[in-house]
């Protein structure tokens, strides 16, 4: 009887033994996984504070737009002049091309690619207006003949051209306040462009091996200014118009060259801004709600 109760003492000891065991490894397996859990948060945030340090790369870079993050900048793909143009020395200065002036009042017919760049055909000397008739109001530009003639003279010659006839402004970005277009071809930033490149102009320009690049320009809302790619010598046709203060944020690279001015029409393009509506699956973050078309482009001389 006496062995029977020893037993069972001994039997319950063992229980309480296995018990204590089993809620030992338990407790260890909640402290280890809680140092697993602190440690990839610790991680995390590590990552983090360096990313917002060394900032996204698209945002520096032309991917575009370049360069679907919230501050990509305008970018462009349209392919550079394999002849090459004077001004890629990064001084500014700009040479224009043997494309001959098209009518003043404008061709009969849109022409949309070319083998150069065009001949001068504006007199730095006088005063051009650029009239944006679009689906939602007009936006007229005082172009700058004075700080870029180069540019301007080639954005005159493609208006005369009727290149930008019809084309959508395809991409809005509240992030840097911008609205995109000039792309006739394909109406997104990848768009072949008129087949040359612009030299840069109106300042020194400075680009490391890989395309990045500073230059002279600052931003505000109300400019008309061209899109590019990346590396020196970098636009074409597209361009951007400048909304809020948000653009600001390009300040840093200043390698997109602004060639006038709103005059009116901000409301509109505020307008335009507010259709936008982000697109995930797109690199540039998104654009209008509903498609905003630029009719017609007219310039007027005085």
């Amino acid at each position: 009887m006496g062995t029977t109760k020893r037993e069972r003492q001994r039997a319950a000891r063992l229980e309480k033994t296995a018990a204590e065991i089993e809620a030992a490894k338990r407790a260890k397996a909640k402290r280890t996984a809680l140092r697993i859990v602190i440690a990839a948060v610790v991680v995390l945030a590590i990552l983090f504070g360096v990313s917002e340090l060394m900032g996204n790369d698209d945002d520096d870079a032309e991917t575009s737009p370049d360069d679907a993050t919230e501050t990509t900048a305008p970018a462009t793909t349209e392919p550079v002049d394999e002849n090459g143009i004077d001004g890629s020395d990064g001084s500014g200065e700009f040479a224009y091309g043997t494309t001959p002036c098209p009518p003043a009042t404008g061709a009969d017919e849109p022409t949309l690619s070319f083998d150069d760049g065009f001949e001068q055909c504006i007199d730095p000397a006088r005063t051009y207006t650029a009239t944006f008739t679009t689906s939602e109001g007009d936006v007229v530009v005082e172009l700058d003949t004075a700080t870029t003639p180069g540019t301007t003279n080639n954005f005159v010659a493609l208006a005369r051209n009727r290149y930008y006839d019809s084309t959508e402004l395809f991409r809005t970005d509240p992030g840097i306040g911008i609205i995109q277009g000039g792309s006739p071809h394909s109406n997104d930033p990848s768009d072949q462009g008129p087949g040359y490149s612009l030299p840069d102009e109106g300042g020194v320009f400075e680009f490391s091996p890989d395309g990045q690049g500073t230059g002279p320009f600052t931003y505000a809302p109300g400019q008309l200014i061209m899109a590019r790619s990346g590396g020196p010598d970098g636009a074409g046709a597209q361009f951007f118009f400048s909304v809020d203060e948000n653009v600001t944020q390009l300040d840093s690279q200043g390698t997109y060259v602004t060639f006038g001015s709103v005059t009116e029409g901000l409301d509109v393009l505020e307008a335009i801004m507010a259709l936008h509506e982000d697109d995930p699956t797109s690199p540039l973050g998104g654009g209008p709600s509903r498609p905003v078309t630029v009719e017609t482009v007219t310039i007027t001389e005085s």
